[in-house]
């Protein structure tokens, strides 16, 4: 059974010993590595032609790979903010939340790569596309989080916010496994020939969704705790950089392949942590025995 701490005469915890991570560091977490790894799909080849030779090779074939990574990065950070706004006892609206945060996300990244195309003749423009689909999903999460909050009076408390998180997360999710596959982020050169038009862009969609809302699904109930949720996270973040590793090898080669074993070996890593956290919280269980055959 799960130990709260000591509790003073009011019924108050004092001190717990679940010590948690805050969301504001999840959520800097997700920010910061995501958006990382997306720019390196476009610096890494940059400085590979610099460099040129083996090492120049290496620098670009790892960069698609930087890409998914930064979708590992968001996934965590979003699978987080589902747990926090679905331990409300949403149930059966987890799932829609997972749809609800990748069909944001999609709208917002490719608003945010298309637009800046269209804005500026400057070769360097591009680099703000993740930046406004960052900006465009927060802006929409924030808007739908209100309308659940205030017209359809769902009165959870965390949900403006939760909702803004989720839709930022989920645009970080596609562009940072569409650009795995393209190779960079770039909209019309890039994304809509390589992910667009050979229907890859629906693998990205509905296998990034469910590693987003899959780990508060596994683990939910009186004894989930974060660092579990956490653990399968990565686990499942690395399963979808695996699946868009095979999609990279159709459109990338080489660096489909680095991105595949890569995913594979994460999600090995990952997985083990989460099965050493399963077994850790089962045996802190009290046994009650079975249950009888016949009553008393």
């Amino acid at each position: 059974m799960r130990n709260c701490g000591n509790i003073d005469r009011r019924g108050n915890d004092i001190v717990s010993d679940i010590k948690e991570i805050s969301p504001e560091k999840l959520a800097a977490f997700g920010i910061i590595g995501g958006l990382a790894g997306i720019y390196l799909t476009y610096i890494l080849p940059a400085v590979g032609k610099m460099a040129g030779g083996p090492v120049g090779m290496i620098f670009s074939v790892l960069a698609p790979t930087a890409g998914a990574l930064g979708g590992i990065c968001a996934v965590v950070w979003g699978a987080e903010a589902v747990r926090r706004v679905a331990k409300y006892g949403l149930g059966t609206g987890v799932p829609s939340i997972g749809q609800i945060a990748m069909g944001m996300g999609i709208i917002a990244a490719m608003f945010g790569l298309a637009i800046v195309k269209s804005v500026t003749q400057n070769p360097l423009g591009i680099l703000a596309g993740p930046i406004v689909a960052l900006v465009t999903a927060s802006i929409i999460g924030f808007i739908i989080g209100w309308f659940a909050q205030n017209v359809i009076k769902m009165k959870i408390p965390v949900m403006i916010r939760c909702m803004t998180e989720i839709a930022a997360a989920g645009a970080l999710v596609i562009i940072g496994f569409s650009a795995a596959v393209a190779g960079n982020f770039d909209f019309m050169g890039s994304i809509v020939p390589k992910v667009f038009d050979n229907g890859i862009m629906l693998a990205v969609f509905w296998v990034g969704a469910m590693a987003m809302l899959h780990p508060f699904n596994a683990c939910l109930g009186p004894d989930e705790k974060q660092k579990r949720l956490l653990y399968l996270a990565g686990s499942t973040g690395a399963i979808t950089m695996a699946v868009i590793g095979i999609g990279a090898i159709m459109t990338l080669g080489a660096s489909g392949v680095v991105t595949l074993l890569l995913g594979i070996i994460l999600w090995l890593i990952f997985y083990k942590k989460f099965w050493d956290e399963v077994y850790k919280d089962a045996a802190a269980v009290v046994g009650t025995g079975l249950i009888p055959k016949t009553e008393a």
